[in-house]
């Protein structure tokens, strides 16, 4: 793997997000009378932000969506951007051991207010500069579209087939795969289940990694 910048995902691939914010919604639904468990929510709603995100809970619920469950997200997004949560195992010290001259950035659904607040809790804004993009602000197709690499590829000044993405999600694969970019399939977080290497590759991932030291090692050529 020979690259000139990398690109990462944000939830669940930095921090534990998916799983932790998927338990909150299987909860909130089925309080609410739609009945779901986490594995239902964790494989249908993995990846998605902003209106992709509304637009399949309303899909999934088959109706429009109760003030009642925006209420309830609310509240749990403030709570863990005052608290913080859990990094994915490795990924700190991963972004700590990059090299200071490689290009970075962070190409992500949630917003950038959302990710910097989380970096900062994990004490890793610095190692991003400015270079944090969101695909509910920066562009106007989210993920799976590939738009959100692209542009921050352009942001960072390089060739996309140069540069690595690291993806958790099979809507943030299929999106990074259509970037044109060296993509590895991180089945990591706590929302990845025994199948979730399956998932990614059905996806188009070919590389697929269990840990950040196996990325590492990927990397070694560079």
């Amino acid at each position: 793997m020979t690259i000139d910048a990398i690109i990462f995902d944000f939830d669940g691939v930095l921090i534990e997000s998916e799983y932790v914010g998927n338990v909150n919604i299987a909860k909130v639904l089925t309080d609410l009378g739609y009945p779901t468990t986490v594995e239902q929510s964790l494989d249908t709603f993995v990846g998605l932000g902003g209106r992709d995100f509304v637009e399949a809970v309303e899909r999934y619920i088959g109706g429009d969506i109760p003030e009642a469950f925006y209420a309830a997200r609310k509240t749990e997004d403030t709570r863990v951007l005052a608290e913080g949560l859990d990094a994915v195992i490795g990924a700190v010290e991963f972004v700590r051991s990059l090299p200071a001259d490689l290009p970075r950035a962070i190409a992500s659904s949630s917003t950038t207010h959302w990710i910097t607040t989380h970096l900062d809790h994990l004490g890793l804004r610095g190692a991003f500069g400015g270079h944090i993009y969101s695909g509910r602000e920066h562009v106007t197709r989210g993920k799976p579209a590939p738009d959100i690499y692209l542009y921050a590829a352009k942001q960072i000044g390089v060739d996309i087939a140069r540069t690595l993405i690291i993806e958790d999600s099979p809507v943030g694969v299929t999106g990074a795969v259509a970037s044109r970019a060296q993509v590895v399939g991180l089945a990591v977080g706590r929302h990845c289940g025994d199948d979730h290497d399956v998932k990614l590759r059905a996806a188009g991932v070919q590389q697929v990694a269990y840990s950040f030291d196996e990325i590492t090692r990927l990397m070694t050529d560079r």
